[in-house]
């Protein structure tokens, strides 16, 4: 048995943070599906940049895009929803086994509206409207701004994966407006079930500290993130808030461990992915990353994380000269300056790619 389908029987979900028209027309996301256990999928602005810049599959659709006077986000999105629509598609018998649970796709609304709380709850309901799939998430980042825009959609009823989270309180910060929405649609008499994930960015953790802690501590504070908010996740779900919640109906907002593919190529290719395997959560990886687990990757047993050795490795960080509460704000500013370069570098790319097949041969 592959080590990904032992991973997924420990009550973990396994999602490919990758999609592109190429894995969909050659067959390799439902050989992913079929053979490494792959129960979703996640997208984002620089996954989209590097699917178009180096494919010449959607250039067909581009060039009729801009015949009929589209260009910029309108044909990105036009290309992005026939992607992540037929990605649904193929996840949808796993959304229809796990009644809602799992079998997800995920869209991101534009980076550049990271900070605009109208705005982005706008862009949320435009997108989930066109997308007119049951099993397709709206990513809306977790920055403060986010916060309401992510409450107003729950109520809205349009379901979210909050991106770009990276500490503690921010998870819990994106878990209690996820649970205000279900609470408000309880309050209004509405169906509860509307399905979350929270994303918290991992290993950018390490590649942010790298070069300024000793190296015994390298690759060790992303994991020990990820274990106090996992106690905070596991705390928030058992509190009387969210046992109310689910007595009238409602789902857990999951925590999905996000940027788990190795950067340091000192660290093993399947570091992350070994050491968050916890159920009742999702890992989302790039391909190489899931390629290499299922080739080589170890599964033994469920990781329990001890929450006193997880402090005694937050003390060294402090130790070693790290404000981590400074840091993971900062990581978030960056994360949503990253984005929206990377979408700027994509509405070039369609540009140019456009402006290139609208010459005459």
């Amino acid at each position: 048995m592959r080590a990904t389908e032992l991973l997924r029987n420990l009550g973990q979900s396994l999602w490919l943070d990758n999609i592109t028209r190429d894995l969909l027309n050659d067959g390799s996301l439902k050989r992913y599906i079929d053979d490494l256990s792959i129960t979703g999928l996640t997208s984002n602005p620089t996954i989209f940049d590097h699917a178009i810049k180096n494919s010449a599959a959607y250039d067909a659709a581009i060039l009729d895009g801009r015949r009929n006077g589209k260009d910029g986000e309108a044909l990105f999105f036009d290309l992005a929803l026939e992607d992540i629509r037929r990605a649904a598609d193929l996840f949808r018998p796993v959304y229809d086994r796990t009644d809602g649970v799992d079998g997800w796709v995920s869209l991101e609304v534009p980076p550049s509206l990271a900070h605009d709380t109208l705005e982005t709850l706008a862009a949320a309901k435009d997108l989930s409207a066109r997308a007119d799939r049951l099993n397709v998430f709206i990513k809306i980042p977790g920055t403060p701004e986010g916060l309401p825009a992510i409450e107003e959609a729950i109520f809205a009823g349009v379901p979210i994966n909050v991106t770009l989270l990276f500490s503690v309180e921010q998870y819990i910060a994106a878990a209690e407006a996820y649970i205000r929405g279900i609470e408000r649609r309880i309050e209004a008499g509405l169906n509860p079930t509307v399905e979350s994930v929270a994303s918290l960015f991992i290993s950018r953790w390490d590649v942010a500290v790298a070069n300024k802690v000793p190296g015994g501590l390298k690759g060790r504070l992303g994991i020990a993130v990820a274990g106090k908010a996992y106690k905070s996740y596991l705390d928030f779900l058992a509190s009387p808030r969210w046992q109310r919640a689910y007595n009238f109906g409602a789902r857990a907002q999951r925590l999905l461990w996000a940027s788990t593919g190795t950067k340091d190529p000192l660290l093993p290719d399947t570091f992350y992915v070994k050491s968050l395997a916890v159920p009742f959560t999702v890992n989302t990886m790039p391909d190489v990353t899931l390629k290499a687990f299922g080739d080589h990757g170890i599964v033994n047993e469920a990781i329990v994380f001890d929450q006193s050795s997880i402090e005694d490795v937050m003390q060294q960080f402090v130790k070693a000269g790290i404000d981590v509460d400074a840091l993971g704000l900062e990581l978030q500013n960056e994360g949503a300056k990253s984005f929206v370069k990377s979408w700027v570098e994509l509405m070039n790319v369609i540009s140019a790619k456009g402006n290139q097949l609208l010459q005459p041969k």
